[in-house]
């Protein structure tokens, strides 16, 4: 929607308005595939104002397209806020961003390298 845009947005392709209660979890198709080159991936995200105003957002964020998938985008939405949400056809419902992927290489050990944090957990270096 503007130059400085890093993600495309995604729409809504649904016959007929759909409602997603809170606590609901809908799939809400985007009508279109796309072909990604190998060593790319789209990254699905929900949208920031939609989040904000009605706690729609993406159960799996950001939802990942792998380069070999070539059918239709579809969107896990749920809704997190207080009221019923509808989704009409062309709604803006999520942004995807197209990454480059680093496939990494593993190699299996006995131990690990020592560091700082080592082991530690959840909220472990503080607030």
């Amino acid at each position: 929607m503007s130059d400085g845009a890093a993600g495309l947005d995604l729409c809504a392709h649904v016959e007929s308005d759909i409602i997603i209660h809170p606590g609901e979890i809908k799939l809400i198709s985007t009508g279109i595939s796309i072909g990604i080159p190998l060593g790319y991936e789209a990254q699905i995200r929900p949208r920031s104002g939609l989040a904000l105003k009605h706690g729609i957002t993406m159960v799996n964020t950001p939802g990942t397209i792998d380069s070999d998938y070539r059918g239709v985008i579809s969107l896990i939405v749920t809704n997190l806020g207080k009221e019923p949400y509808t989704v009409k056809r062309g709604a803006r419902m999520a942004q995807m961003v197209i990454n480059e992927v680093i496939r990494a290489e593993f190699e299996e050990v006995e131990e690990l390298s020592e560091t700082k944090r080592s082991v530690g957990g959840f909220g472990h270096t503080g607030v």
